[in-house]
């Protein structure tokens, strides 16, 4: 029979279908097909072949195909004739093919036999599924003009995979080309409705299912700029089920933050952003892959604050992020707000950064200005109101008073380049940078910024100073901030300080550590708030908490005392000067460990304390202990000491304050409740050579004071105590320790190894129950 030489008629009529069903709108595409007119004779259900539509089952999911292999048979025939053709013995004949499903049509990786040439959605006028009685069969059959594709899987499930994989290609297709060309809005609104449906009702499940809608619209929004702010919010409404779980493309983040820039009050931004943005900060893992959704963010707090309730709104919403508990479920959700809120600070900078540093923007990359000579030139700055410096008070400490100085923009062109033409060394205005080197004493620096950055630069710094404020974010937002990942013209807010101060004042470790720099040789938030910093403007008041909490930590070592005698003795000593507690306190500490090696120093440090009654008053204290010392080691006493078992902090001190120790050489405290406390007492005794802590509760920070002081320790025995890693890797300056137990601790084995490398006269190490074990 030959196909092809007949029922032209019914050819032309295919060909006229096809024309309708690219037509006709997308709005019931989800209902079951219906056969064309004049094919009453296609039956299908009467014969041995059956077509069978298939509905979702319920729970059933299918991962959408992109491309594998399957059995094809084509066959061309009259359409009056289909059915007779279908159980013919001609499709005996089967080939294999590795077919790849495009954007646009079905391809083999093979161009041979039955698919030669891609078959293109668009000339696909039917799918349906096949099932046959006389052999297990697993069809699908794709109808178009003037013949039959049949596609055979090995099972039931991977011909339903197919059969919705081609389904839902074919109709996002037909969407793409409908929605490329939009006529009416108030039609394309529909058909916007249909295709989220469609995607949400479909059973694949596949993160394109939704993603390639958002494309579609997100196009569309493109390239039809001239819509009304009611079609905009239309639009969104429509695609807000689309957005429950997926984040927004690129395209459609713009139009977003169009959204928010314009409309701010809009309930959309309420309603249907909301979601969207907690989303984001829930689950997004790096805003360098897409910093749109960076900046949507930062649009939607910016619109939040435009409402009448402005930071209040802000700061319900940043609190929903974190949750009613006392710890955020989210781990996601503070590094994200973190990296917004330095995105738009910086971008508040942005104009005055690129002038000073004569780099191009992004608006004029974008632009295409990258040019040096195409660029304008650099606006220089105005200083207002200098200050000469006057001779402190205190000139013997080597001291420069902070001075005064108000830096902002020159704005104008012409004065701009009058002034850089002035002879340089001469009347030539300085830049911020010079300002810094010339005067680090700086204290009080502000950059005149227009007023729209000026709001924004409030809104977010108001939103550091409320991450501040929860103590389960506190510890990771002072690592994030460590290494001052801001502006240098920042570091003056007032916010900026209270986060500062919300540090130093937390007394976990992991909190107030992070006010040192990151690493030597760059300043960290404690050089920067210090006397003489380019951020101090309270004589030194925050800097002196600083110095407390880090003091009452682990960090009374001489490794701080040293550092604060290198670079910080001027300010200590001003602030002791002027009765500051804890200032007085470290002068003591630095004459008691004999930190300070200078005569002229030491004396001035004792006149220094000697000036006020608390520093005379606690100077006077030192002298005595120094006079117990050298009596308690004159005196002698015994060599062995057990204290008996429960004993406390408090029974150590009183026991070691009743006597003569100076001879002690072995002291056990094994079984006993002392904790790292009780490491202030035993670094008074100089003699100790053997130490028992078995199950105490003696940890980390007891054992840097002991590496510190005790250099003579011969045998420590640390078993089954509460130390791990941080306070054993001190022990590496121990060079005495011959014998050492650390069973039943949390040690690795990357600081056993290390301890051994470190301690050549280390014999005796017991690791059992560990992980060096």
């Amino acid at each position: 029979m030959d196909f092809n030489s007949s029922g032209g008629g019914n050819e032309l009529h295919n060909n006229q279908f096809y024309q309708s069903e690219e037509n006709k709108p997308l709005l019931g595409e989800m209902s079951a097909p219906t056969p064309p007119e004049g094919n009453n004779n296609n039956k299908l259900g009467a014969g041995p072949c059956k077509r069978t539509l298939l509905h979702c089952s319920s729970g059933m999911r299918y991962k959408l195909l992109q491309e594998g292999d399957i059995q094809v048979c084509v066959v061309k025939h009259p359409r009056t004739f289909l059915s007779k053709i279908l159980t013919s013995k001609f499709l005996r004949r089967w080939e294999p093919h590795h077919l790849t499903l495009t954007d646009s049509s079905l391809a083999s990786a093979t161009p041979t036999g039955y698919m030669e040439g891609a078959l293109s959605y668009s000339t696909i006028e039917d799918l349906q599924l096949l099932s046959w009685d006389n052999a297990p069969k697993y069809c699908v059959q794709l109808s178009f003009p003037g013949g039959t594709v049949l596609l055979q899987a090995a099972n039931s499930y991977l011909r339903d995979q197919w059969f919705h994989s081609l389904q839902w290609k074919k109709k996002i297709y037909k969407y793409r080309k409908v929605l490329n060309h939009p006529s009416r809005w108030e039609v394309v609104l529909k058909e916007i409705r249909s295709l989220v449906d469609m995607a949400l009702t479909s059973p694949l499940q596949d993160e394109s299912i939704h993603q390639a809608p958002l494309q579609i619209i997100s196009t569309l929004l493109a390239e039809n700029t001239n819509l009304s702010a009611q079609d905009h919010e239309n639009i969104i409404v429509a695609i807000a089920p689309l957005l429950e779980n997926n984040h927004p493309p690129p395209d459609l983040c713009e139009f977003f933050c169009k959204h928010c820039r314009e409309r701010p009050r809009s309930m959309v931004v309420i309603e249907v952003f909301t979601p969207v943005v907690q989303r984001i900060l829930k689950h997004n893992m790096d805003f360098g892959k897409c910093p749109r959704l960076r900046l949507f963010t930062q649009e939607y707090i910016l619109a939040l604050n435009e409402l009448n309730a402005g930071m209040e709104v802000v700061k319900k919403f940043i609190h929903s992020m974190h949750g009613p508990t006392g710890q955020c479920p989210h781990p996601r959700v503070l590094p994200n707000l973190v990296a917004v809120c330095l995105a738009a600070i910086y971008s508040c900078y942005e104009e005055f950064i690129n002038s000073r540093d004569n780099s191009p923007s992004l608006k004029e990359i974008r632009n295409g200005c990258q040019q040096q000579n195409e660029r304008k030139p650099p606006l220089p700055l105005r200083l207002l109101r200098p200050e000469p410096p006057t001779p402190p008070p205190t000139a013997l400490l080597g001291l420069t008073p902070p001075s005064s100085i108000l830096v902002e923009l020159e704005r104008n062109n012409n004065t701009a380049n009058a002034r850089r033409k002035g002879p340089a060394g001469g009347d030539s205005e300085p830049n911020l940078i010079d300002c810094l080197l010339v005067s680090p004493a700086l204290n009080a620096l502000s950059i005149q910024l227009p007023a729209q950055a000026d709001r924004v630069l409030g809104c977010f710094a108001l939103i550091l100073k409320m991450l501040s404020d929860y103590d389960d974010w506190r510890p990771a937002l002072a690592s994030l901030l460590q290494p001052i990942p801001f502006p240098k013209e920042y570091v003056f807010r007032s916010e900026l300080k209270y986060v500062i101060q919300r540090f130093a004042e937390d007394p976990r470790q992991e909190v107030h550590s992070c006010l040192l720099s990151v690493r030597s040789g760059k300043d960290g938030w404690f050089q920067l708030y210090s006397p003489g910093g380019v951020a101090c403007d309270d004589d030194g008041e925050l800097f002196a908490s600083m110095v407390h909490i880090l003091m009452g930590s682990c960090y009374k070592t001489k490794k701080f005392l040293l550092s604060l005698a290198e670079n910080k003795l001027g300010p200590c000593m001003l602030l002791a000067l002027r009765g500051n507690q804890t200032m007085v306190e470290i002068l003591c500490l630095m004459l008691e460990y004999n930190i300070i090696e200078n005569k002229d120093t030491q004396l001035q440090i004792i006149s220094t304390l000697e000036s006020t009654q608390v520093g005379l008053r606690m100077y006077e204290q030192l002298c005595d202990r120094q006079r117990e010392l050298k009596e308690l080691q004159r005196k002698g006493g015994p060599t062995r000491l057990t204290l008996p078992s429960k004993s406390t902090d408090a029974d150590l001190a009183r026991l070691l304050s009743s006597g003569s120790f100076g001879n002690l050489e072995n002291l056990s405290l094994a079984f006993t409740n002392v904790t790292s406390a009780c490491a202030e007492q035993l670094i008074k005794l100089p003699s100790l050579k053997q130490l028992n802590l078995w199950s105490t509760q003696f940890g980390d920070a007891g054992l840097r004071l002991l590496s510190e002081h005790l250099a003579c320790l011969q045998v420590l025995n640390l078993c089954e105590t509460p130390v791990t890693d941080a306070g054993l890797l001190s022990l590496s300056s121990m060079k005495s320790l011959c014998s050492l137990n650390m069973n039943s601790t949390k040690l690795t084995v990357d600081t056993y190894e290390d301890l051994k490398a470190k301690l050549p006269n280390l014999k005796e190490v017991d690791v059992r129950y560990t992980e060096a074990w």
